[in-house]
Parts: C-alpha cells; sequence; structure tokens
C-alpha cells in the first residue's frame, strides 16, 4: 500500500490502482469519490488563512486542532478500510485537496505527519 498526495485537477493523471480520497472539507460538485473529513481544515482558521495568508497560523491551528486529535496508525487503518469497504479490494491512496503542488496545502503537512511517524507519503507527480 502506497500513500500520495495530489489535488483535484490532477486525478485522471493518478496511477492505475490508485484510489484518490478527498481531504478537505468542500468537494467540488462534479467529485464523487471518496472523501475523510477527520483530516480536513476546521472552517475557522482556514477562513482566517484566507483573510491573512499566514502560513505559520495555519499550521499551528492545524498541527492542534486536527493532527494532535488523532493517531497516524488509526488514519492509514480507516483510509484502507474505507478504501477496501467502497471497492472492494486494497489500493494506494492518494490524498487529495485543491492545490497544486507548489502551494501551501494542508495536504502537505498531512504528507509530513505520516512521514514522521513512518508511513511513506509522497506527492504524486506525472
Amino acid at each position: 500500500m502506497t500513500f500520495y498526495t495530489s489535488y483535484f485537477a490532477n486525478i485522471k493523471a493518478l496511477p492505475e490502482g490508485t484510489t484518490p480520497v478527498s481531504i478537505c472539507a468542500k468537494v467540488p460538485d462534479w467529485y464523487t469519490g471518496l472523501q475523510y473529513k477527520k483530516l480536513a481544515p476546521k472552517y475557522e482558521f482556514f477562513m482566517e488563512w484566507k483573510r491573512n495568508h499566514d502560513n505559520a497560523f495555519y499550521v499551528k491551528c492545524y498541527t492542534e486542532q486536527v493532527l494532535s486529535k488523532l493517531r497516524q496508525s488509526d488514519v492509514v487503518l480507516e483510509l484502507c478500510e474505507l478504501v477496501k469497504d467502497t471497492i472492494g479490494v486494497y489500493t494506494d491512496i492518494a490524498l487529495i485537496c485543491y492545490e497544486k503542488p507548489t502551494d501551501f496545502c494542508h495536504r502537505h503537512l498531512v504528507a509530513e505527519w505520516f512521514r514522521k511517524y513512518g508511513y511513506a507519503c509522497t506527492e504524486w507527480r506525472n
């Protein structure tokens, strides 16, 4: 099982056998795929970040209000089971949201969090 990060505009370019799972609070209207909202940013600090673009503020809030409330092993297990329960098999997983790979984004914080605890997670680049 491999974990990737990516963004909605890149879904069709994901490697075959990879299941996209949204980790944002609101998905595009056209997206009908899997969602895992436990990793989504909280509305209040996200809207504050949209106003001030203070990345340090965002990282602090996301770490304290989202990541610190979760155990990496539980998240990995829940993501794997979500995919298996929906598709019927385990597949590689791409955690997706909106921003391009070079833009500031919470998925990069999630990938770093995964790696910190021994789970490989890299940005998919086609």
